[in-house]
């Protein structure tokens, strides 16, 4: 399963259509920490970070925490630029929200995912 985290659900949908996959979508970082909890732990999860409540930053720092989730690799889809390197995070990739294809997220669903 993979987890689509954005609180545009209009986004949200297109990313779960283009991983051709079953996708989960959560508005925001606390439920979807909540599913993690409840057992449900995603193969791969594309994150949005500007999100209401707690942002998809604070979601990485609480993935890194835990050895489990620690391994789950992560792509940021976001409007923002990013010139750091986020892979102590476990990101994987950064999709741009304006210049993003299909193509790009399925790319990174066939190199990361099982």
């Amino acid at each position: 399963m993979i987890f689509v985290i954005d609180d545009d659900y209009i986004m949200a949908e297109c990313i779960a259509r283009a991983t051709r996959r079953d996708a989960e979508i959560f508005p925001n970082a606390i439920e979807a920490m909540n599913a993690i909890s409840d057992g449900k732990v995603p193969e791969m999860i594309f994150l949005d970070v500007l999100l209401d409540g707690p942002n998809g930053f604070t979601f990485l720092n609480e993935m890194v925490s835990y050895e489990d989730t620690a391994r789950i690799p992560i792509v940021i889809v976001s409007s923002l630029d990013f010139d750091k390197d986020l892979s102590s995070y476990g990101v994987v990739g950064v999709l741009k929200k304006e210049t993003m294809k299909p193509e790009d997220i399925y790319e990174y669903i066939e190199k990361y995912s099982d």
